[in-house]
């Protein structure tokens, strides 16, 4: 009997998660795009979103270029800019640039005020209209109204249809520079629930000397089911750039490193 309970926990712990909520700890599943470049001080990040597929559910979505704040080798906390789909918010869209502080510091990093409005009156994530098939730059740099002795960090949203540009806010950090940009997806939605679909692209940072850098590849990697992900998420590559889409076949493998389109 012993042995059939711990075979049935085995074919359990296998069986693929397609439905139901995610597990993990925040209650998401997520899929990222880490950048291959050389590892040196970098002063500017930015990527292209365009949302192809929208949430058709009211569970909150969130899609957003990630870095790290460092000082020489020694990282000093993160941050992430990017839009959501948030049913908190009018329209059910949002911005959010927000961060935490390095693990002996804790919490979270403290910034300017955001010249954008708050349903929630949250500090990170403010009112933001945005609309799906448009593309929009998602960009991290230094701010030009740092405090004395602060390194303060920009986030700005530019529309690339009409040009305009946004500012969310600035982000104070022990980081002299920027390290390890990412890309991801997260959706608070369950598993079987419609998929959604965006588009990176034009993904591109620049060094300290002024140097632009274009990752010529990311590498992909899924949240696992043993810690709480979807296995009907994937990665697509296609002409303009590479897709993360969710509640579809798998299609790239995990750790797989991709091309990326016109790097």
């Amino acid at each position: 009997m012993i042995t059939f309970w711990r075979r049935l926990r085995a074919m359990s712990a296998n069986r693929e998660r397609t439905v139901g909520e995610p597990k993990s700890a925040n209650g998401a599943s997520s899929l990222h795009l880490a950048w291959e470049i050389p590892h040196v001080p970098l002063i500017e990040v930015s990527a292209v979103l365009e949302v192809l597929q929208p949430p058709a559910v009211r569970r909150l979505y969130f899609w957003a270029l990630q870095v790290s704040f460092a000082t020489d080798r020694t990282l000093r906390g993160g941050a992430h800019l990017g839009l959501q789909w948030n049913p908190r918010f009018p329209a059910t869209t949002a911005a959010n640039w927000g961060g935490y502080a390095p693990a002996d510091v804790g919490g979270l990093l403290k910034g300017s005020p955001s010249p954008l409005p708050s349903a929630r009156n949250d500090p990170n994530t403010r009112d933001f209209r945005w609309e799906p098939g448009r593309r929009y730059l998602l960009r991290v740099a230094p701010s030009p109204e740092a405090p004395a002795e602060v390194h303060a960090w920009r986030g700005t949203i530019t529309d690339l249809g009409s040009g305009g540009e946004t500012v969310v806010r600035d982000l104070y950090t022990e980081g002299a520079f920027l390290a390890a940009p990412v890309v991801w997806t997260e959706g608070f939605a369950r598993c079987e629930q419609p998929g959604v679909a965006a588009r990176w692209s034009d993904l591109r940072a620049v060094d300290g000397s002024g140097t632009v850098i274009r990752p010529s590849r990311v590498r992909v990697n899924y949240q696992s089911r043993a810690d709480g992900g979807c296995d009907n998420t994937s990665v697509i590559p296609d002409e303009l750039g590479i897709v993360q889409a969710t509640a579809v076949q798998r299609q790239v493998p995990q750790g797989a490193l991709l091309p990326v389109p016109g790097a």
